[in-house]
């Protein structure tokens, strides 16, 4: 385990020399958050005191979309997808076929020790967005709501994580693998609920999109926070979440398995 913790403390470091890129990420992010936020305003303006939409009031709307801001900030994977095809691509991979270390959990490292200071470095002008929109923001039900929202979270970036890197493995048989990390991202940005809430769809829509792991990347740790969940929902969401982690850490496995089958690399 020491090897690993090295490789954490290492993409601390690398990570923290681009801080200031972290920092005017997060603080231009909040444009379109603050767009969303309007246009949600304007609409239930034209609804009239107490209006909703679906279950939302204006409060629980404008708190949904703060949380997806949070969980995003938390569990995104920004890079790594790119970094992984690049090091098969330039045959970088070469050393870890030689050397003691697992390459899946090297780059899980990486992935985590760059969320931890990617989220040290947001959470002033997060916290301070969220100070603004105080008289919107809502908190969990109790105590138990919040440590199954925490713990949803991390078997978000962990599935976020592992999707990304099936994807990227892709590189050993094609030569540019962008197309189809776009077209996951498309769906992805839909299904998993950034855009709008899931609950908002038509039920025969729900269901299509949870058959789908895209809304445990985001729309359920969320639903969790709200307290939109019974407990049996709650125990059976989790299940699912921690399934599908499951399941794309196995493809991972696989495609590593059978793309070091087919990878080959000259020079060095």
């Amino acid at each position: 385990m020491r090897k690993y913790f090295h490789v954490i403390s290492i993409g601390i470091q690398n990570t923290l020399a681009y801080r200031v890129n972290f920092l005017f990420r997060t603080l231009f992010g909040f444009i379109p958050l603050t767009g969303t936020i309007l246009l949600w305003r304007a609409i239930y303006d034209g609804k009239g005191a107490g209006g909703k939409v679906a279950a939302y009031s204006l409060a629980g709307m404008i708190s949904y979309y703060l949380l997806v801001t949070i969980v995003d900030v938390l569990t995104a994977v920004n890079e790594d997808d790119w970094q992984i095809a690049a090091d098969i691509k330039d045959g970088n991979i070469s050393q870890f076929l030689l050397k003691p270390i697992d390459y899946l959990w090297y780059r899980l490292c990486l992935f985590f020790s760059g969320r931890l200071i990617f989220s040290v470095i947001a959470a002033v002008p997060v916290t301070v967005f969220i100070l603004l929109q105080r008289q919107y923001f809502v908190l969990p039900p109790d105590g138990i709501t919040f440590a199954a929202f925490c713990f949803s979270t991390v078997l978000t970036a962990l599935l976020q994580f592992f999707i990304s890197y099936s994807m990227a493995m892709l590189a050993f048989w094609v030569l540019e693998v962008s197309t189809f990390i776009f077209i996951v991202f498309a769906f992805e940005y839909i299904a998993s609920g950034h855009l709008f809430p899931l609950n908002i769809l038509p039920p025969m829509w729900q269901d299509v999109m949870f058959f789908t792991p895209f809304p445990f990347q985001l729309y359920f740790p969320v639903s969790i926070y709200l307290g939109q969940l019974s407990r049996a929902e709650l125990a059976w969401g989790l299940a699912v979440q921690a399934g599908w982690v499951a399941l794309f850490y196995c493809v991972a496995r696989f495609m590593w398995r059978r793309g070091i089958r087919k990878y080959s690399a000259v020079g060095g």
